[in-house]
Protein backbone atom coordinates (compact mmCIF):
# COMPACT_ATOMS: atom_id res chain seq x y z
CA UNK A 1 0.00 0.00 0.00
CA UNK A 2 2.51 2.22 0.69
CA UNK A 3 4.06 2.14 -3.41
CA UNK A 4 0.89 2.54 -4.41
CA UNK A 5 0.38 5.93 -2.54
CA UNK A 6 4.28 7.04 -2.98
CA UNK A 7 5.18 5.15 -5.71
CA UNK A 8 8.86 5.17 -4.11
CA UNK A 9 10.07 1.50 -4.48
CA UNK A 10 13.56 1.94 -2.40
CA UNK A 11 11.23 3.19 0.32
CA UNK A 12 8.87 0.40 0.16
CA UNK A 13 12.28 -2.01 -0.25
CA UNK A 14 13.52 -0.18 3.03
CA UNK A 15 10.49 -0.30 5.19
CA UNK A 16 9.87 -4.28 4.51
CA UNK A 17 13.59 -4.68 4.85
CA UNK A 18 14.13 -6.39 1.67
CA UNK A 19 17.59 -6.43 0.42
CA UNK A 20 17.13 -7.58 -2.95
CA UNK A 21 14.43 -5.46 -4.74
CA UNK A 22 13.42 -8.33 -6.91
CA UNK A 23 11.48 -9.60 -3.39
CA UNK A 24 9.88 -5.93 -2.85
CA UNK A 25 8.34 -5.91 -5.99
CA UNK A 26 6.14 -9.10 -5.97
CA UNK A 27 4.65 -7.43 -2.91
CA UNK A 28 4.12 -4.25 -4.62
CA UNK A 29 1.97 -6.39 -7.77
CA UNK A 30 -0.15 -8.31 -5.15
CA UNK A 31 -2.76 -5.46 -4.99
CA UNK A 32 -4.99 -3.79 -7.24
CA UNK A 33 -5.60 -0.72 -6.98
CA UNK A 34 -8.50 1.99 -8.86
CA UNK A 35 -6.40 4.85 -10.05
CA UNK A 36 -9.31 6.64 -10.90
CA UNK A 37 -10.46 8.44 -7.65
CA UNK A 38 -9.46 11.54 -6.89
CA UNK A 39 -10.15 14.68 -4.88
CA UNK A 40 -9.62 17.48 -7.01
CA UNK A 41 -8.74 21.39 -6.06
CA UNK A 42 -8.55 24.73 -7.54
CA UNK A 43 -6.33 27.49 -6.91
CA UNK A 44 -6.08 30.72 -8.33
CA UNK A 45 -3.07 32.50 -6.35
CA UNK A 46 0.46 31.22 -5.54
CA UNK A 47 -0.55 31.09 -2.05
CA UNK A 48 -3.60 28.50 -2.14
CA UNK A 49 -1.28 26.19 -4.90
CA UNK A 50 1.28 26.20 -2.04
CA UNK A 51 -0.94 25.00 0.33
CA UNK A 52 -2.25 22.38 -2.41
CA UNK A 53 0.82 20.75 -2.84
CA UNK A 54 1.54 20.93 1.16
CA UNK A 55 -1.31 18.73 1.41
CA UNK A 56 -0.21 15.85 -0.97
CA UNK A 57 -1.93 16.93 -3.96
CA UNK A 58 -0.57 17.41 -7.55
CA UNK A 59 -0.37 19.90 -10.26
CA UNK A 60 -1.95 18.89 -13.34
CA UNK A 61 -2.59 22.25 -15.64
CA UNK A 62 -3.72 25.22 -15.51
CA UNK A 63 -6.95 27.03 -17.71
CA UNK A 64 -8.56 30.65 -17.70
CA UNK A 65 -6.08 31.20 -14.95
CA UNK A 66 -6.74 28.91 -12.89
CA UNK A 67 -4.72 25.65 -11.48
CA UNK A 68 -5.95 22.56 -10.94
CA UNK A 69 -5.01 20.01 -8.45
CA UNK A 70 -5.56 16.24 -7.93
CA UNK A 71 -4.84 14.01 -5.71
CA UNK A 72 -5.96 10.15 -5.23
CA UNK A 73 -8.60 9.90 -2.47
CA UNK A 74 -6.77 7.69 0.04
CA UNK A 75 -5.16 10.78 1.25
CA UNK A 76 -7.96 11.83 3.33
CA UNK A 77 -10.25 14.60 3.35
CA UNK A 78 -10.60 17.39 0.94
CA UNK A 79 -9.54 20.49 2.24
CA UNK A 80 -11.48 22.91 0.73
CA UNK A 81 -12.07 24.67 3.62
CA UNK A 82 -8.05 25.44 4.26
CA UNK A 83 -7.84 27.35 0.85
CA UNK A 84 -10.48 30.19 0.44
Amino acid sequence: MTYHYTRKILLVQELLGHKYIQNTLKYTRLVQFKDDEFDVETATTVEEAKSLLKAGFDYITEKNGIMLFRRPKRFGPSIVSNVA
